[in-house]
C-alpha cells in the first residue's frame, strides 16, 4: 500500500500503425503500485493487499469492488481518459490476450510492490518491479510470437512506459523495524540502494524497447492518516515526508544521467510533492473539508488499514482527500490528475472526439443514508 503521492502522468500521443493486418496502437505499459493497481492484486489469492471488499469501487462503473485501492477511479484511469486513450488492462484479467495487449497495453501495478523485492514481505503476495519487468519480457514473448519479431519491436520501441513505485519501500520496509533494510541501511545509504536498483531496472526495460518512460516521485508520505494515526499528535511524520524529498532528488538526477545515456531514450521525472503537499495543507482552497483522516473507517479505531463492510463512510466522499488510510478518494484523484495534465501541457490523443469512458461518477449514497 501506499500514499497517493507516487502519481504518475502518462505522456502519450496516440498513432497508429498497420502491423500485419493489425492495427497496432501506441499503447501504455504501467509498473506501480496500489495507487495504479487496477485487478492484479484481486487475483493473487494469498496476498494481504487486497482491495476485493466494499465499499472499494462505490463510486466506480456498477459500485462493486473491481481492484482500485479507492471509491472510483485511479489518477491514471483520469488522465488516460482525457486524453482518449484505452485503459491498460490488469495483467492478471481473466480476459488478457495478444489482441488486448495490442489494444490496450497491459498494467503490472501490483498493490504493497515496491522497488525492492523485499518491500512488503508481510503482503505474502505481491508484484515488485523486478517481478512486473519478467511479466513484461513474457509479454513480450506472446506478441513476438503473434506478429513478429520486427514489428513487435516497433510496437515495444513506440509504446509508452510509467514507473510509479517508491512509497512502498519506504512506509512498508524502511520505515518498519521489523524489516532488515531498516537496521541495515542509514536514511542517505537507503536511498543510494534504492537508486543503484532502479538504475538497473530502468537500464532493463530500455534494453526490452522502453524509450519514453516516465518515473514518477514521491509526496509527502508523512501526511497519509495512517502516518498521522501512527504519530503522537496526530500531526505529519516529518521523517518520512523528508525521506521522499531525498528520493524525489535522487531520481531526478539520476533519470537525468540515463536519459544522456540510453540510445534514444526519453526518460522524464513527474515531480509532484509542492503539489500534494498544498492539497493537504490548504484542502479548502481545493474544494476539500477534510486531509487528515479517512473517509472510509473503523468507526473510531485508527489506524483502520482497509476498508470493509463493517466500516463507517464519511457523509460526503467529495469532500474527503483521503478514501482509506493510504489512498486518495477519486475526487482527489481528478484533482491531481487535472493539474497535472496542465502543468506538463498534454494533448488530447485524437480529434477530441475521443469516446472517454470516465466522467467524474455520481457519488453513490453512503449505506447509513439509505
Amino acid at each position: 500500500m501506499k500514499y497517493f503521492c507516487a502519481i504518475f502522468v502518462l505522456l502519450i500521443v496516440l498513432g497508429l500503425n498497420a502491423t500485419n493486418g493489425y492495427d497496432c496502437k501506441i499503447v501504455q505499459f504501467i509498473f506501480g503500485d496500489s495507487l495504479s493497481d487496477v485487478g492484479n492484486n484481486r487475483n493473487l489469492p494469498r496476498s494481504l493487499a487486497q482491495a476485493n471488499l466494499p465499499f472499494y469501487g462505490i463510486d466506480f462503473g456498477n459500485g462493486l469492488p473491481n481492484g482500485r485501492f479507492t471509491n472510483g477511479r485511479t489518477v491514471s484511469d483520469i488522465i488516460g481518459d482525457k486524453i482518449g486513450l484505452p485503459r491498460p488492462v490488469a495483467f492478471l484479467d481473466p480476459s488478457m490476450n495478444e489482441d488486448v495487449i495490442l489494444e490496450n497495453g497491459v498494467n503490472y501495478a501490483s498493490g504493497g510492490g515496491g522497488i525492492l523485492n523485499e518491500t512488503g514481505g508481510y503482503f505474502i503476495q505481491r508484484f515488485s518491479l523486478w517481478k512486473q519487468i519478467e511479466l513484461f519480457q513474457g509479454t513480450q514473448d506472446v506478441i513476438v510470437a503473434k506478429i513478429g519479431k520486427k514489428e513487435a519491436d516497433k510496437f515495444f520501441q513506440q509504446a509508452r512506459y510509467v514507473v510509479a513505485l517508491g512509497s512502498n519501500d519506504f512506509i512498508n520496509n524502511y520505515l518498519m523495524p521489523v524489516y532488515g533494510d531498516s537496521w541495515k541501511y542509514n536514511d542517505q545509504t537507503f536511498v543510494d540502494y534504492l537508486m543503484e536498483t532502479l538504475d538497473s531496472q530502468l537500464r532493463v526495460l530500455h534494453s526490452l524497447g522502453a524509450r519514453k518512460l516516465m518515473v514518477f516521485g514521491l509526496g509527502p508520505m508523512g501526511c497519509i492518516p495512517l502516518q498521522r494515526a501512527l504519530s503522537l499528535d496526530g500531526q505529519c511524520q516529518n521523517k518520512a515526508s523528508n525521506l521522499a524529498k531525498r528520493f524525489n532528488k535522487a531520481a531526478a538526477t539520476m533519470l537525468q544521467d540515463l536519459e544522456t545515456k540510453l540510445p534514444n531514450a526519453s526518460y522524464k521525472f513527474g515531480e509532484a510533492y509542492d503539489l500534494v503537499n498544498d492539497v493537504i495543507t490548504n484542502p479548502q482552497k481545493y474544494g476539500f473539508d477534510n486531509s487528515d483522516s479517512p473517509c472510509c473507517s473503523f468507526y473510531r479505531i485508527r489506524p483502520a488499514l482497509t476498508c470493509i463492510p463493517a466500516s463507517t463512510l464519511c457523509k460526503d466522499r467529495s469532500k474527503y482527500v483521503f478514501w482509506d488510510e493510504y489512498h486518495p478518494t477519486d475526487k482527489a484523484n481528478e484533482l491531481v490528475a487535472n493539474i497535472l495534465i496542465k502543468r506538463f501541457d498534454f494533448m488530447r490523443a485524437d480529434d477530441g472526439t475521443s469516446n472517454a469512458p470516465s466522467p467524474a461518477p455520481d457519488l453513490a449514497p453512503s449505506p447509513d443514508d439509505n
